[in-house]
């Protein structure tokens, strides 16, 4: 009897769980007896089980997670010199030579982490080379996985200002950079079923694009004028599609009235228009969805309402 989709999914989660603690056990029989090469040789076979394209982003979280915890250990080892014997700078050279790309990087991430702890090397200069790197991984799940787990084991060594790893004016400049870099793989698209595949992967996807744009958001160095000129243009342009402005554009028109009146959103509605506009010429299979949202409507009652709001706060100054 052939097994339905979900009855796979199953079947491969198990399979891949299975060879995840398989290859755990002899990990962390090597980090006991302190054996670097063999901690290499078994966590690397452990992180080829992510190489899986079989599963759903949902599945394929749960095996993340089973990989997560177990690299949390590996790191624990990494730091202690004592226990392997080799610098960090050497280790961080020693597993760019791991086999395949996925369970390369993820040790290098690792690797990279402690790198930055140790002030051996400046943090964005740690960070650029393994963001460049990671965009290796081409495939959307698990390139946006690799990066989200980037933003896990670096979120407290970012160079940003007040940060024991802060250097010079651009490095807040380059936090930013570094976590648009995260999202990239996320918004694929494609037509027919497969469009209708990539909208199920987003929705389970999206706790994982939102913790890394949380952190975003919380470092310290991004003012208002740095958020306006650099953050929010990328990130729109980056991580939402002119479909999802499209779909949500009444609730996004309807902030605008509350901006500060310094917030220059004739540029912003000018930019939004341009886009909308770019999308609605790209296809005829588009101008249908523009007229059941009353786009063109909205944005015109949109403009007269932040011009009415801004005078009558013009006038009470």
């Amino acid at each position: 009897m052939m097994l339905n989709v979900g009855e796979d999914e199953e079947k491969w989660l198990a399979e891949g769980i299975a060879s995840v603690q398989h290859n755990a056990f002899y990990m962390h029989r090597a980090l006991d007896s302190n054996n670097l090469r063999e901690a290499l040789k078994y966590s690397a076979q452990m992180l080829s089980e992510l190489r899986t394209s079989k599963l759903s982003p949902h599945k394929y979280y749960e095996l993340y997670m089973r990989a997560f915890d177990e690299l949390r250990k590996l790191e624990m080892f990494f730091k202690d010199e004592s226990r392997h014997g080799v610098s960090i700078v050497d280790l961080y050279e020693l597993v760019q030579h791991a086999g395949n790309i996925l369970p390369r990087l993820y040790l290098l991430c690792t690797v990279g982490s402690v790198y930055i702890k140790s002030n051996e090397a400046p943090a964005k200069d740690v960070l650029k080379d393994l963001v460049e790197m990671c965009r290796g991984v081409q495939h959307p799940i698990r390139g946006l996985f690799l990066r989200s787990y980037l933003a896990q084991v670096s979120r407290d060594k970012l160079p940003d200002i007040g940060s024991e790893y802060e250097g010079d004016a651009d490095t807040v400049t380059g936090c930013c950079r570094i976590f648009e870099a995260f999202n990239w793989a996320f918004w694929s698209q494609g037509p027919g079923r497969v469009r209708e595949k990539r909208e199920k992967e987003r929705s389970e996807l999206r706790d994982l694009v939102g913790k890394n744009l949380h952190v975003l958001s919380q470092i310290e160095g991004v003012d208002l004028e740095m958020y306006k000129d650099n953050v929010l243009p990328r990130v729109l342009e980056q991580v939402f599609p002119d479909e999802y402005h499209l779909q949500t554009l009444e609730t996004l028109l309807g902030a605008c009235p509350q901006l500060q009146p310094t917030v220059d959103i004739k540029t912003v509605l000018s930019r939004l228009m341009d886009r909308l506009s770019n999308y609605a010429a790209s296809s005829t299979d588009v101008l249908p969805e523009f007229l059941q949202v009353e786009a063109f409507a909205k944005l015109s009652n949109a403009i007269g309402k932040v011009n009415v709001c801004f005078h009558v706060v013009a006038n009470s100054l």
